[in-house]
């Protein structure tokens, strides 16, 4: 089983803007959004299907703690509140479906993959995907 664990730092962003955009965000608080996720650090600490995951950026810090294949909650990238399943789709990637506790909104999941030396973040809302990529600090 692959491990997860470590510092990661983004290396590139792809569609986030489009992502905040098709969620309902705000153009003033897109720019900022953006801007403060320009930078993020991302800690991972896994033990076996168990996973610790922060995510620091200058205005943010968000904590997500779970098991696979145990529903949990968290906020959509947006600050919605979901329910959300992580299942192991291969040995090295995490798919998790995310279901809106309250209100209505676009689909979303994300899913996290290692790749040789690279942690890929995907966030998907409807058709839109925002890819990001992260290398260990």
């Amino acid at each position: 089983m692959t491990n997860f664990s470590g510092t990661w730092k983004m290396q590139s962003s792809e569609n986030f803007d489009e992502l905040l955009k098709v969620l309902g965000v705000s153009l003033v608080l897109r720019k900022v959004a953006v801007a403060a996720a320009s930078n993020p650090q991302v800690e991972i600490q896994q033990d076996g299907d168990q996973f610790y995951i922060k995510t620091s950026t200058s205005v943010r810090t968000t904590e997500i703690n779970f098991r696979i294949g145990e529903e949990f909650e968290e906020e959509t990238v947006d600050g919605r509140k979901c329910k959300s399943l992580a299942t192991w789709e291969t040995e090295t990637k995490i798919h998790c479906e995310q279901t809106l506790l309250e209100g209505d909104g676009p689909n979303t999941f994300w899913s996290r993959e290692l790749k040789d030396d690279e942690l890929i973040l995907v966030f998907v809302a409807d058709d839109v995907v925002c890819t990001r990529v992260y290398v260990r600090c």
